[in-house]
């Protein structure tokens, strides 16, 4: 039940990470942040503070909430300070390796044999993460969407392993309280919402790869005809083209459609260090100061 879990740890502590933190720290929640090192969670800090600050400044939260928030968190460069959690969710980057090596250490750090084990991932079976463990039964996709803090939707994501419990658990946690609507998904790359997303979102790439139309008349043809709050280049920029790349390369994996397949111009890109907003251009040129919009990611 969700009331049971009330000791958090989150792995990674980036855009993703840091606002599924703060979200726990905001439910009541103690929690955890790892991190690669110690100069890495200080950065996570920073990031949870300056949201937190936002959501003050926007009237979102209450000055004192927000400390308090703050107070139940704490920032670390060592997986072991893990070892208490009741839910540990795993959100560095999208990469498969990576992904799979954090699961391997949180099986032997993790006391409770009944903890929850989780996966933020946007694309890659839960399958694969969980057999990296020997509580396959407990290891769980519970996918957020960023800003976290702002966009309501969790997709709960089952492998074949997953126990009833353990799906139960944490639809009662997301519901219950992280006050999230969630949405379940079978264990298939990109769940429900990136696998209607991405492709969306590459044909827009295609578009502006072939001359058809310049990125800024693709996004205003989506956004005033069809009514869109972002334009799908816009939005690829804030998810971060990296990441799109990354979705699409498994999606592609996974089912073999040539619509899955991540464009030539968006391989280049990502070569060159244009990721979008994180790195202040992409499709557009952004001040890396101000803050993200909603998006999917």
């Amino acid at each position: 039940m969700s009331g049971d879990i009330r000791r958090v740890g989150v792995v990674g502590g980036g855009q993703m990470g840091a606002g599924i933190a703060e979200v726990c720290a905001r439910a009541g929640l103690d929690t955890v942040v790892c991190e690669v090192d110690a100069t890495a969670a200080r950065a996570a800090r920073d990031r949870v503070v300056a949201s937190l600050d936002r959501a003050v400044r926007r009237g979102k939260a209450e000055e004192a909430d927000a400390r308090d928030a703050l107070a139940r968190m704490v920032f670390t460069g060592t997986l072991d300070d893990l070892a208490d959690r009741q839910l540990v969710v795993e959100a560095v980057v999208e990469n498969p390796a990576a992904k799979t090596e954090v699961f391997a250490a949180l099986d032997k750090i993790v006391e409770d044999p009944g903890a929850v084990l989780a996966t933020n991932t946007s694309s890659l079976p839960v399958m694969r993460l969980g057999m990296a463990t020997g509580r396959a039964d407990r290891v769980v996709g519970l996918h957020f969407f960023n800003p976290v803090p702002v966009l309501p939707l969790v997709e709960v994501v089952s492998s074949l392993h997953t126990s009833p419990g353990t799906i139960a658990a944490v639809r009662d946690f997301a519901t219950g309280t992280l006050g999230k609507t969630v949405i379940r998904s079978q264990d298939r790359s990109g769940f429900v919402v990136n696998a209607l997303l991405v492709p969306y979102l590459l044909s827009a790439v295609r578009m502006a790869e072939s001359g058809f139309a310049t990125a800024a008349d693709i996004d205003a043809g989506m956004e005033l005809g069809c009514a869109h709050p972002m334009g799908p280049l816009k939005l690829a920029d804030l998810i971060g083209l990296d990441t799109v790349a990354s979705i699409a390369r498994s999606l592609y994996e996974e089912f073999r459609e040539p619509l899955y397949a991540p464009p030539p111009l968006l391989q280049r890109m990502v070569e060159a260090g244009l990721l979008g907003r994180k790195s202040g251009r992409g499709f557009h040129t952004y001040d890396r100061g101000r803050p993200p919009g909603p998006d999917a990611g």
